[in-house]
């Protein structure tokens, strides 16, 4: 890690501003180079509302959501050795046959599915699963006993039906919690070891992980839930039974979550963005995890018929945990949006006005973590919080300023 990156002034300025407001506890700003080296970081704020450690680089975070693009490499790893194809269905329900008699929730019945689902709808969140927090229909499908797809129990994700026939909508579910189901099935590993043994081993990385080692731990953020007004209480973590078990025998019993199961370092995070950067070959170790053609796929726009897809609001069907969106990465003009496979991808021909290459990927963790990778320019990043709930404006105006200014301050604009 080079110790000499120093942080532009408005990227300090802005994050300790932020944290002087009182509304956010501490933050982790991060950017990196085809190299993997830092450009530019600030941490700021404390690691939880009543804490009095420093947020620094060693602090770790749950990033829920960006955990998907790890298993998005995962699955992609797959495709390229044969074991399973994006776009064969009885291959995937070879593999996972709870999907092949999945029902669809329609007007609070259950009915059959139209269509047959994909690995490639399950990656581009096609396929018709969606979120109880984000999805009032899920929600309501639940009660009285609710569904909580962060309790490590596997139910939870694979009992909740379709929202969506399979190919009619695009809707961020739980779609990425099956798709690892496919690598823990084909590789005959628990999704945590097939991570270790095939992206953070390759890539050197020692805190990234699903089960926190007592290191790890010990360097913890705390969670904060921001109440109306503004004010922070300090709460559990989501994913309670990850952070407790000591034993393998407790790990086993807990439900490997594809789609926000992991807890990272940023910086190390971003050695992951680093390989995309290099298409698939860390610049750090030189182990090549995917070849140039299939990181070229996944920044493919998966869903070129859906232009708007983000563009409708997702409701806040649980404010405790998100706030209502009224568009994701809205931007001028309304350029056509697009998906890859597991991120949102923005400026899909370069022309939109914005310091971003063609064709850079983001996307977010629910306790407000927000990445870019940007392979035409060369830099990616991640600011990384544990306040709830998702889309906090705070969080949102900071990592949007960072971020136009880690690509000014190394003349990337």
């Amino acid at each position: 890690m080079s110790s000499s990156s120093q942080p532009p002034d408005v990227i300090a300025s802005t994050l300790d501003g932020t944290i002087s407001k009182g509304s956010i506890a501490g933050m982790v700003f991060v950017a990196v180079d085809k190299s993997g080296e830092l450009v530019t970081h600030h941490c700021t704020g404390k690691r939880g509302k009543d804490s009095d450690v420093a947020m620094d680089l060693d602090t770790v975070f749950w990033i829920a959501s960006c955990t998907k693009l790890i298993t998005g490499i995962a699955c992609m790893q797959l495709v390229e050795q044969g074991k399973i194809s994006l776009e064969d269905s009885k291959a995937l329900y070879a593999v996972l046959p709870e999907l092949k008699d999945k029902k669809v929730l329609e007007n609070g019945k259950l009915v059959d599915k139209k269509r047959d689902i994909t690995l490639r709808m399950l990656l581009d969140h096609t396929a018709g699963f969606g979120y109880a927090f984000f999805d009032p229909r899920l929600r309501d499908w639940g009660y009285p006993v609710g569904i909580d797809e962060f309790s490590g129990d596997a139910s939870d994700i694979l009992d909740a039906p379709l929202v969506n026939q399979p190919g009619d909508a695009w809707e961020y579910g739980t779609n990425i919690d099956w798709a690892g189901l496919v690598v823990e099935r084909i590789s005959g590993l628990s999704l945590n070891d097939y991570f270790h043994k095939n992206v953070f081993e390759p890539l050197g990385l020692r805190n990234v992980s699903m089960f926190p080692t007592e290191d790890m731990k010990k360097n913890m953020a705390n969670m904060q839930q921001k109440l109306p007004g503004g004010n922070l209480l300090q709460i559990n973590h989501l994913l309670r039974r990850s952070l407790t078990a000591r034993t393998a025998e407790e790990r086993s019993r807990i439900f490997n979550s594809g789609g926000a199961g992991c807890f990272a370092k940023p910086f190390e995070y971003c050695q992951i963005l680093a390989t995309l950067l290099n298409d698939g070959t860390s610049p750090r170790t030189g182990i090549q995890i995917l070849s140039p053609k299939t990181v070229d796929t996944m920044f493919t726009n998966s869903i070129p018929e859906r232009p708007n897809f983000a563009r409708n609001e997702v409701p806040d069907a649980m404010p405790m945990l998100t706030n209502r969106i009224k568009e994701l990465y809205p931007m001028p003009d309304n350029p056509p949006q697009g998906w890859g496979l597991t991120f949102m991808l923005t400026n899909l021909d370069g022309k939109a006005k914005t310091w971003r290459g063609t064709n850079t990927a983001w996307w977010a963790g629910l306790a407000n973590l927000y990445y870019w990778v940007d392979r035409e320019k060369g830099i990616a990043g991640m600011i990384a919080s544990q306040t709830l709930p998702f889309a906090d404006p705070d969080v949102l105006g900071a990592w949007v300023t960072c971020e136009e200014a880690a690509y000014k301050g190394n003349g990337r604009a």
